[in-house]
Order: C-alpha cells, then sequence, then structure tokens
C-alpha cells in the first residue's frame, strides 16, 4: 500500500484582532487555504467584519 503524502496546502482560520481587543460579544472568523512551503509564517489579512461594519485585520489562530 501506498502512503499519503502529507500535502502542502493547509486549511487555517482566520480571527478578527480588533474584535477581540474591543470586549464585544461575538466573533469574525473566516476559513482559508494556504501553501506551507511558501509561507510558514501566520497569516494575516484585512477582511470585512460584518459586526464592526468595517475592513479589519484578521490574524491566522491555532
Amino acid at each position: 500500500m501506498a502512503k499519503k503524502a502529507k500535502g502542502n496546502r493547509v486549511q487555517v482560520i482566520l480571527e478578527c484582532t480588533e474584535m477581540k481587543d474591543s470586549g464585544q460579544p461575538g466573533t469574525s472568523r473566516y476559513i482559508t487555504v494556504k501553501n506551507r512551503k511558501n509561507t510558514p509564517e501566520r497569516l494575516e489579512l484585512k477582511k470585512y467584519n460584518p459586526i464592526l461594519k468595517r475592513m479589519t485585520v484578521h490574524k491566522e489562530i491555532k
């Protein structure tokens, strides 16, 4: 039997940093895919937060 190779693309969760600091209830999270080989560090993107109704910085968690 052949072994399954672990792929370089992994699914990551992005969570809003401003929402966590504000103390308001709820969280804004997005799921995306990144290439583990090209970007070994944590991902950081500007995404829309529907609770705050503006673009905020979302960082990779976990």
